[in-house]
């Protein structure tokens, strides 16, 4: 009886002095009051086993989530067929609708965070636009459908071969446009063919926070496990994120969440990428990777949903067909 009165006054004060106490006998922390194979971490630390806390200097207060979209368009820039052989709309939908469900699991998880959801759509049928309108009727999520009007952009962005080039360009300056514009703390550019596992923007989130808190800097998240990344022999970094390992990469594609104080810092790369047509599209990116840190995580927390053959396209160790059927959305 003495050793359970002085053990409840050993965990109050280390409560009271901020520490976290480990039982590994009992498998639990006493101060958290949690079994270690939860989520040790709070709003003032992240915890992971058994590399100890990271106080959580960067707290992210903010997300803008803008997704772009062409429902038109089966495979951009390409003949191939996507894996499961689908109209485009099917994967518009199963990827919006697997942002749902990561909004709706990062809400619970960490509802300080705010989220807003802003849709770029590019010349949908009325009938498409049904579609994506009616995955939202009974979620409590802060969304805005945007028509864009490709007019808008003539002026600005050089004169292109295919009507589908200049609208991706034109869809991309109007995302950059409304994150520097709208966006506060954490903005997520992205395309319309990533299914994300449900924790995804979570964990971003979660590790975008620990991470930065650590390194002291701010950082690109990609958050696909890409199988280019592995085809030569580029040397990288591992860094610990909440729930899973993080690489240092030095090229993404057009999808990645980033700062909105990195929008207006590199304002002239993100204005200069959507001007023309690059080769690849990406390279003035990868000049702004050479001075900043840019991650993607191991495995990956959303899958481009692309040709079965594609180095841009599905990430190894996943069970694809597992993921498309859980974001079935009718």
């Amino acid at each position: 009886m003495k050793k359970n009165i002085l053990k409840k006054f050993f965990i109050k004060i280390a409560k009271a002095l901020d520490f976290e106490l480990i039982d590994q006998n009992e498998f639990k922390s006493p101060t958290l009051n949690k079994e270690l194979n939860e989520n040790l971490s709070n709003l003032k630390k992240s915890i992971v086993l058994p590399l100890g806390e990271v106080e959580l200097t960067r707290k992210i207060k903010s997300l803008l989530i803008i997704f772009r979209t062409n429902t038109n368009v089966e495979m951009w820039n390409q003949n191939r067929k996507r894996i499961f052989d689908e109209p485009k709309i099917e994967y518009v939908c199963r990827s919006l609708y697997s942002v749902i469900r990561s909004i709706k699991y990062l809400n619970k998880n960490n509802p300080q965070v705010k989220v807003k959801l802003k849709i770029i759509d590019d010349n949908s049928s009325n009938e498409n636009l049904d579609k994506i309108n009616n995955l939202f009727k009974s979620e409590d999520i802060e969304v805005e459908v945007i028509n864009h009007d490709l007019s808008m952009h003539e002026n600005i962005i050089k004169k292109q071969v295919k009507r589908e080039t200049f609208s991706n360009l034109s869809t991309l300056l109007r995302a950059f446009e409304i994150g520097k514009n709208d966006g506060e703390d954490l903005i997520y550019f992205l395309e319309d063919d990533y299914i994300h596992i449900e924790s995804a923007l979570d964990e971003m989130v979660s590790s975008y926070e620990r991470i930065s808190s650590q390194i002291k800097k701010e950082l690109f998240i990609c958050p696909a496990d890409y199988p280019f990344l592995y085809m030569d022999n580029e040397k990288t970094s591992l860094l610990i994120g909440s729930n899973r390992h993080w690489r240092t990469i030095s090229k993404t594609l057009m999808t990645f969440m980033v700062p909105k104080s990195f929008v207006d810092k590199y304002w002239d790369i993100f204005f200069k990428t959507c001007e023309d047509l690059n080769n690849p599209w990406e390279k003035y990116f990868y000049e702004i990777y050479e001075k900043e840190i840019c991650i993607s995580p191991i495995k990956s927390l959303a899958v481009h949903i692309t040709n079965i053959n594609s180095g841009y396209g599905l990430s190894p160790f996943i069970d694809y067909k597992k993921l498309w059927d859980e974001n079935k959305y009718e």
